[in-house]
Order: C-alpha cells, then sequence, then structure tokens
C-alpha cells in the first residue's frame, strides 16, 4: 500500500477533486445507497435505481470496482451469476450518501419552486 497522506480539495492539482465527482455523480449516490442492505445483481440495481441506462450502470459500476468502493463477484454457475456488493471503503459511504439523498428528497419541492419563481422572473 501506499503512503498515507490527506488530499485538498481546494488545490486544482488534488485527485481529491476526481474523487468529489466520482461520488457527487447522481448514479454513484443512488448505486451506494442501493447497495447499502447487500449484494444485488446487475438488473437488481438497475430496477431499484429506476432511469439508468444499461450502458450507464456498466460504466459507474466498473468505475467503483475501480476505486475500490465495490466489488463484482462472477459466480460459475449456468446461468452466471454476478453479483456487486460494497467494500469497507463503499460502507463508509452509506451515512453521508443517505444522509445527502434524504436532503434532497426533503428539499425538492422548496427547490423547484424557487427555480420555477426564478424562471419566471426572468421571463422564460
Amino acid at each position: 500500500m501506499g503512503i498515507s497522506w490527506e488530499g485538498n480539495a481546494f488545490d486544482p492539482e488534488c485527485p481529491t477533486r476526481v474523487i468529489l465527482d466520482r461520488i457527487g455523480d447522481k448514479w454513484t449516490v443512488l448505486i451506494i445507497d442501493v447497495l447499502e442492505n447487500g449484494p444485488l445483481r446487475f438488473n437488481e440495481i438497475r430496477l431499484a435505481i429506476g432511469g439508468i441506462t444499461p450502458k450507464v450502470l456498466t460504466s459507474t459500476l466498473r468505475s467503483l470496482a475501480a476505486d475500490g468502493l465495490i466489488t463484482r463477484e462472477a459466480y460459475a454457475e449456468v446461468p452466471p451469476r454476478v453479483e456487486y456488493r460494497l467494500t469497507d471503503l463503499g460502507r463508509s459511504l452509506r451515512e453521508p450518501v443517505a444522509t445527502l439523498r434524504r436532503w434532497a428528497e426533503l428539499n425538492a419541492a422548496a427547490i423547484t419552486d424557487n427555480r420555477e419563481r426564478e424562471e419566471s422572473a426572468a421571463g422564460r
């Protein structure tokens, strides 16, 4: 393993920004949240989230696995079975992600109202 160090998100050269981009992505938030209760298969994740295309889900799952937030386990069965689960690192994101999702759910109406009011004021 490498040397332990702490990032600085305000430094444009720091990899922290790439990480924030990944965990700030709506699909990442929803995937982490949906995997909170245990491993799921690809279609179970897709159906639980709704609105995500298979291509985007595949890409996001690969990125999360490369980042060490989830694991992909293929079982030698017929038909083949693949499950995705959170790693310890991914589980450490559960609380912040759930908090962020819940905040968005609780404030969606106020934000939508503000946007509509702003658009009306701008004559759009």
